[in-house]
């Protein structure tokens, strides 16, 4: 049994390795850049050199595979669009898979894809959920909707540093999730027989909002953030600025998925069942609070051995 992880270098293509590896299963990952991946190697990963965008080199990344978690995706500061990696990409991953008769298919979507058709990430991911079922693999989808690393940059640095933290919209509350906590649903769901040609929503303990997570930081860290509005019609605006340059283009599509977070319409899931089925309690699921909490300590903790003395501002009057 070996099983190829597609995005491993990703956030949470790394702790679906590491926890996979950590279980004892044989695992190879896919990646364009074996330099970039030398981590994976040294955690006891195999390396396979291949692209999603080119698909003469999934071939040879399909030898004596028998599982395949997919966990890529385009990044916001690729020059790759969206479609070619999201969905060209994908088909060509799964129509491999299925030649070579891979025994597992785990696929990440996002939580509401179906509810957002004018949003390139979400529409893309939605077709590949219509996809798998016309195929033979025996597919999982898991559908999170957004992870507490993510919140470190948005929240937890600016904070610490001082910088404006920027809020869209209405700002729709989200249940977050460690990624930790997702590679664990995603590593069971290879050997639950339920779980396959099924969808399930994955979501953290609490849909929080930016505010939320602003004061939990502001308290934590005994500092105050800076925060400022920009509304919808900016970032709509911004993003067809950006659509009118082929550089700009990814990250216009990205873009656009902030009118998600923004719609004020809140990303969450009931969980009871899920958890059931994949035999991982929900006492155990990390929260928010104890992660950053943890992260704090940590950072604040350095900054003391350091000696770190926060700039003085001179007075202008």
């Amino acid at each position: 049994m070996t099983l190829l992880i597609v995005g491993a270098t990703g956030t949470l293509g790394r702790q679906i390795t590491r926890h996979a590896l950590d279980q004892g299963l044989n695992v190879k990952c896919l990646v364009r850049n074996p330099r970039k991946a030398g981590f994976l190697k040294e955690w006891g990963a195999d390396l396979i050199i291949g692209d999603l965008t080119k698909p003469e080199t999934l071939t040879a990344a399909m030898a004596d595979t028998t599982e395949i978690i997919d966990a890529a995706t385009t990044r916001a500061t690729s020059s790759q669009r969206i479609k070619q990696v999201d969905w060209e990409g994908k088909v060509s991953l799964i129509q491999a898979a299925e030649i070579a008769n891979v025994k597992k298919f785990i696929y990440f979507s996002i939580l509401n894809s179906e509810k957002y058709p004018n949003v390139p990430l979400m529409d893309i991911k939605q077709c590949v959920e219509k996809f798998l079922p016309t195929t033979s693999l025996n597919y999982t989808i898991l559908k999170p909707c957004g992870f507490f690393q993510n919140l470190i940059g948005e929240y937890a640095i600016p904070i610490l540093e001082g910088q404006t933290i920027w809020i869209g919209g209405e700002a729709s509350p989200i249940a977050y999730m460690n990624t930790q906590d997702i590679a664990k649903f995603a590593v069971k769901a290879l050997s639950i027989e339920k779980t396959e040609k099924q969808s399930f929503a994955i979501a953290g303990p609490k849909a929080w909002s930016p505010t939320d997570i602003i004061r939990l930081c502001e308290r934590m860290s005994n500092r105050t953030g800076k925060t400022a509005r920009m509304p919808l019609g900016v970032l709509k605006f911004a993003r067809k600025v950006a659509l009118a340059f082929e550089g700009g283009w990814s990250f216009a599509e990205r873009m656009a998925y902030a009118e998600v977070l923004a719609s004020g319409i809140p990303l969450n899931a009931e969980m009871d069942a899920t958890c059931e089925l994949f035999g991982i309690k929900q006492d155990d699921l990390t929260t928010l609070e104890s992660y950053l909490q943890e992260y704090f300590a940590r950072i604040l903790r350095k900054l003391k051995e350091l000696d770190y003395k926060e700039p003085k501002v001179k007075s202008i009057f």
